[in-house]
């Protein structure tokens, strides 16, 4: 979902779409009638005190500042009200790195401990019924994670399922959207795509039509890849050794020398130096 999407399209620009789309968000509805996003003033967010995670990266931290500095906060933090302060659920660390980018409020959304705790049941219930589609299920998961802090050992033990299987359908997420689109029209399986995952956009693009068309199995989709990967691997030895190769003639004959396909090309910088090459090749 883009959660923007699901609490108004205002508000995409806050957060990044691949996340979470709201076309495959099964709770979207019902988040935008339970949430409130605004920009609060970082002064009035609390932590989480039984938050079990208090050991940060200083690094990271600082490096996330950075980003923030020049980007702003891409993805609002979770918050619920509580004793006229908000209390952070979700997404501590761009707290702690908004505060020291020196940012005076920061984007939240905002849900009463009810509603959060309302949704997240409903978020796990949806995400086993058996009519979800992959994309839907791995937006269901990808909202567990980023919007209530659940890790995805705590995701596994809620759906039931284990934690390389959330992972694996998580990948899907990777998808470019268009391609998502497909997948859910074309009722491609997550075995099939799930390969995909990792791959150039240019790749996919050049599989899928052959995947859709001539219903290839994930095998064949694997088999695919790792061949296409020995090619490219093959294409860059290959490419190296020309360099090498052209390093040692540039040396020997005190030219540039480029090797291209079957092609030997000597480059002289003026006609003394063409002569000289001439001579030498006699």
């Amino acid at each position: 979902m883009s959660l923007g999407k699901g609490l108004g399209r205002g508000f995409e620009s806050l957060i990044p779409t691949e996340l979470i789309d709201e076309e495959f968000d099964p709770t979207a509805k019902e988040d935008k009638d339970n949430s409130e996003l605004k920009k609060l003033k970082i002064s009035d967010i609390i932590r989480d005190e039984n938050q079990p995670r208090r050991d940060f990266d200083e690094d990271a931290i600082n490096a996330l500042a950075t980003s923030i500095k020049e980007h702003g906060v891409l993805q609002p933090i979770v918050v619920t009200k509580e004793d006229g302060k908000y209390k952070i659920v979700a997404g501590e660390r761009r707290w702690r790195a908004s505060k020291i980018a020196g940012l005076d409020k920061i984007p939240a959304i905002i849900r009463t401990l009810d509603s959060q705790n309302r949704l997240e049941l409903s978020i796990i219930e949806n995400a086993q019924r058996e009519d979800l589609n992959a994309i839907e299920l791995a937006t269901a998961y990808a909202k567990l994670k980023t919007q209530f802090n659940l890790s995805t050992a705590d995701i596994a033990a809620k759906v039931g399922k284990s934690e390389a299987s959330i992972q694996g359908t998580m990948r899907l997420l990777n998808l470019p959207d268009d391609v998502k689109k497909i997948m859910v029209k074309e009722k491609l399986t997550e075995g099939v795509m799930r390969p995909l995952a990792t791959s150039d956009e240019s790749i996919i693009k050049k599989v899928l039509p052959k995947i859709i068309k001539e219903g290839w199995t994930a095998r064949k989709v694997e088999r695919y890849l790792q061949d296409n990967k020995k090619k490219s691997s093959a294409a860059l030895i290959k490419k190296h050794e020309s360099h090498k190769d052209e390093d040692a003639l540039s040396k020997k004959f005190g030219v540039t020398v480029k090797i291209s396909g079957r092609s030997l090309t000597f480059k002289c910088k003026n006609t003394t130096e063409l002569k000289s090459l001439i001579k030498t090749l006699l």
